[in-house]
């Protein structure tokens, strides 16, 4: 059972943000969810399985020696588009698609 004593000069909502917190670490919210429905105990075998595999490989990739870091390369800048109101391609009359 989760308590969350309200410290002097703190806010109800942040003690109560503590005991969300709380909660959700200690995995209340995904025990209340999966209960919210039936789970085939084959689909919960299969699930669980898929949940430490992922785990494994999730430790295997951190521990891993090998492992180069990756590198985050900087997004470059738009390509500048063409500028199709030129005068060479203007028709000369009032055209309803210029914007100038």
């Amino acid at each position: 059972m989760i308590k969350v004593a309200v410290r002097s000069n703190e806010s109800l909502e942040a003690a109560l943000r503590r005991f969300k917190r709380q909660c959700n670490y200690s995995g209340i919210f995904r025990m209340a969810k999966a209960r919210t429905w039936h789970e085939k105990r084959s689909d919960r075998r299969r699930r669980e399985r898929r949940e430490r595999l992922r785990m494994i490989q999730k430790a295997t990739r951190k521990n891993d020696p090998n492992r180069k870091f990756r590198v985050r390369r900087r997004r470059q800048a738009a390509k500048p588009t063409r500028n199709t109101n030129n005068s060479s391609f203007d028709s000369g009359g009032g055209s309803t698609y210029n914007r100038d």
